[in-house]
């Protein structure tokens, strides 16, 4: 069974300081075309941020981007996960919850995110292995 330590090895991690806007956080967004990131204060992660919250708690409700810090329209208290966790348990907990994104951590450190897509393509790719091997 993989673990989302093989999953995000060679990857960049990304995160935001709590304090930048959301303007801020949305040219950070789109320039490393990533659809979430974890929020940071004082290095330890206290949010999410992801396009979903950009359309529900500021451009729907007619907040201004420049003005608004990605803490007041964050997802906080996130569920992470560790490093040694299963793809298929990250699966489970993201049906389960309705979440798209997990942060990864390791104690306090934040090692990573993992998308709903990222952990599909995975586990598909598991599958067919064991498929191809079973033949």
């Amino acid at each position: 069974m993989s673990t989302l330590r093989d999953l995000v090895k060679d990857r960049r991690v990304y995160s935001i300081e709590a304090e930048k806007t959301v303007l801020e956080a949305a040219r950070f967004m789109m320039e490393h075309n990533i659809g979430a990131l974890p929020v940071l204060r004082n290095s330890e992660l206290i949010g999410i941020f992801s396009e979903r919250d950009i359309m529900n708690r500021v451009v729907a409700v007619g907040r201004q981007p420049a003005y608004t810090a990605v803490s007041e329209v964050m997802t906080p208290n996130p569920r992470a996960v560790k490093l040694d966790e299963t793809v298929e348990e990250c699966l489970f907990i993201m049906e389960e919850f309705g979440f798209r994104h997990l942060p990864i951590v390791e104690g306090k450190e934040l090692k990573g995110l993992v998308s709903l897509r990222d952990v599909v393509m995975r586990h598909a790719a598991e599958l067919d292995r064991q498929t191809r091997r079973a033949s």
